[in-house]
């Protein structure tokens, strides 16, 4: 799953995300690049070259020219230092770009310039000129359709064993006398078309040699064998050029006409007696008579072969985009499956018979003031990122589903005001920060899109004051952001408005007796344990006293007139200690530590206790399944969850 800290400087998609990977080079480590069949990146890259597996489709991007090269695929598994020395002047240092893999060419096409491709990887950009190597299965696949349309037209394959020569010329002894006959000079010797075609094999063959993942069975030199006929083509043209002595009716029918199969070799043969004739002497042909009706056969059997090749490409692409949709439902799906398989009650069926009672929430007489809203996140178990929204209610461990986001959010900041719901900004699981904004209507459980924010951020804080709300901070894995933006519902427009004393990106935000706290993020060098308050009286933000640890991706909420400070990350590990702020007296003091390690979790008050649902842990630690409940004088302690499963990244709201 995708953890937002540090620089953000890659997407980290799971292995069973990552569809692809960007490699770099330059004009001076190309050459080297492809002769070695090895593709490197610095040493910070590794996180995700670790994840390559045999067979995985890459790419070589060229900084030098900013031209994107393919298509390449994973000859190995991503290691480190494969050769220690690559890519160096002499050899004597250890390389700069030690996460490496071997590559084999899967389909040579012609370099794209940036232009041609960046509308595909678009939401990798995060700069005008830099991009995320980390692809997904769908910006992969549309990379592919893309530069398979740009493929080099290979030569036909090497095949001495099956060469058949279509043409040939009458040799000299059995030549009669007619002085019309056509005769080479002694600088240019009549050549044999079969040789021709022989040497145009072997140099296709020397190519497939020097790659040593391609072997005779492999798709794309199968793929050349069957434009041999283009090749034959291509000789007839020259043909003639080279005897038609200004006859041009040859050539004519040459790029007119096409070139047939020859399914057996019986076809073969007759095809051969059609057209292999000793050539005229009478000084305009070496081709006899049936030669253009049977060339132009021939060229008429190629046309339609390139159309049905580019059809089958058409197809094959959106057959892809279909299959990524189909993915995407999949998990949408299942992740609906799972939240109604989780809900407790009596499922009987009546004995002996088919039809199944089954109780839902609905009749269970749930408290609505005991409710906590879940909106998207991560779903550990089904490993899908969600557009789904939930009610919890902790005392009875029962999820109710309500209707779906517009789109997948993770790491997005909720806030209420005037019985709806406002959710803004997040992560579309993978696909790039947002600037959408929709909002939640209770009473008719709709959702109606909002206006948009004026940044793509996530990991922002939320709150509502005097009937306004407000996005704050937050960052768009390139930048963290002190900008804070005001929706006013009336004017239907966010603006901008005073912004943070210092940039916080998973900053968190509550609102509390007429004030926006803001409690510590990451300001892009290091993470923060400084604190500050907008008071709109003065319109402006000022410092408040800091907590003692630091910490980001945390969660901030407010019980009996205190705010409370939990969780988050430090800067080297998730932490489960919690900071409480007494607004009167200024200061912040310890309070007990959760159970687990945390952040990222869905945190809210209900009935005078802090609920704290899921969360991350750390590396290579899946989402939390545990909800723990605090309450003054009691602890922490956990509280039944089955019906809430690992979740991650998600925000949450009391209702």
């Amino acid at each position: 799953m995708a953890q937002r800290k540090g620089k953000f400087s890659f997407r980290n998609l799971t292995k069973s995300q990552l569809g692809g990977v960007v490699f770099g080079c330059t004009n001076n480590t190309i050459k080297e690049c492809m002769s070695k069949q090895l593709f490197g990146l610095p040493y910070n890259h590794n996180s995700y070259v670790q994840k390559i597996g045999i067979g995985l489709p890459l790419f070589l991007f060229n900084y030098s020219d900013r031209t994107l090269h393919g298509i390449f695929e994973a000859a190995g598994s991503g290691q480190l230092n494969i050769d220690p020395y690559g890519w160096t002047s002499d050899g004597s240092e250890r390389t700069s770009y030690p996460a490496q893999v071997q590559i084999s060419m899967r389909l040579q096409c012609e370099p794209l310039s940036e232009d041609k491709f960046k509308h595909v990887i678009a939401d990798n950009y995060y700069s005008s000129h830099h991009f995320w190597f980390e692809l997904d299965h769908f910006q992969t696949s549309k990379l592919i359709c893309l530069l398979t349309s740009f493929a080099v037209k290979p030569k036909p394959p090497m095949n001495t064993s099956n060469t058949r020569q279509l043409f040939h010329f009458t040799p000299a002894s059995e030549k009669n006398e007619n002085s019309d006959e056509v005769k080479p000079s002694e600088n240019e010797p009549m050549v044999s078309l079969e040789m021709s075609l022989t040497s145009g094999r072997e140099s296709d063959s020397s190519v497939a040699a020097s790659h040593p993942g391609i072997s005779e069975n492999h798709p794309d030199v199968q793929n050349t064998k069957q434009i041999d006929k283009d090749y034959v083509l291509e000789k007839l043209k020259d043909l003639a050029l080279s005897h038609g002595h200004g006859d041009n009716s040859l050539v004519k029918t040459v790029e007119e006409a096409n070139i047939p199969t020859c399914k057996n070799s019986e076809d073969r043969d007759t095809l051969q007696e059609e057209t292999c004739s000793e050539g005229k002497i009478n000084g305009s042909s070496i081709v006899s008579s049936p030669c253009p009706q049977t060339i132009s056969q021939l060229m008429y059997e190629v046309k339609e072969l390139r159309a049905y090749g580019l059809d089958n490409s058409t197809k094959i692409c959106y057959l892809e985009e279909k299959l990524d949709e189909a993915h995407k439902e999949i998990h949408r799906l299942r992740e609906r499956c799972n939240m109604l398989e989780s809900i407790p009650g009596p499922l009987m069926a009546k004995a002996r018979g088919s039809d199944m009672e089954i109780q839902s929430p609905d009749d269970l007489n749930l408290d609505p003031t005991e409710a906590i809203l879940l909106l998207g996140g991560f779903h550990g178990d089904s490993k899908s990122w969600l557009s789904s929204v939930q009610s919890y209610f902790p005392s009875r461990n029962v999820v109710k589903v309500h209707s779906s986001m517009s789109c997948i959010r993770s790491n997005a900041s909720v806030a209420k005001l005037d019985g709806k719901l406002y959710v803004f900004g997040g992560d579309e699981g993978g696909h790039g920060w947002s600037n959408t904004a929709e909002s939640y209507n209770q009473t008719d459980g709709q959702w109606s899109l909002c206006p948009s924010l004026n940044e793509r951020k996530g990991n922002l804080g939320g709150a509502t004051l005097d009937g306004k709300i407000f996005a704050i901070g937050g960052g768009n894995g390139k930048a963290s952001f002190s900008d804070v933006e005001m929706l006013d519902p009336d004017i239907g427009k966010w603006i901008i408005t005073r912004s943070m004393e210092q940039k916080r990106f998973a900053v968190a935000s509550v609102e509390h007796n007429g004030s926006i706290y803001a409690v510590g993020g990451f300001d892009g060098k290091e993470y923060l344990n400084t604190a500050e308050r907008f008071d709109p009286r003065e319109h402006s933000w000022m410092s408040i006293a800091s907590m003692k640890s630091r910490r980001a991706c945390h969660s901030l909420v407010v019980l009996n007139e205190k705010l409370y400070a939990i969780g988050g990350y430090d800067g080297e590990t998730m932490v489960s200690s919690v900071e409480i702020y007494e607004p009167r007296a200024g200061t912040w003091i310890a309070g007990e530590p959760m159970k687990d390690l945390r952040g990222y979790s869905g945190t809210a008050v209900v009935k005078d206790s802090i609920y704290v649902i899921g969360g991350y842990k750390g590396e290579e630690e899946d989402c939390l399944d545990t909800v723990e409940c605090f309450k003054e004088g009691e602890g922490w302690k956990y509280v039944p969850c089955s019906s809430v499963g690992g979740r991650c990244f998600l925000s949450a709201v009391a209702l």
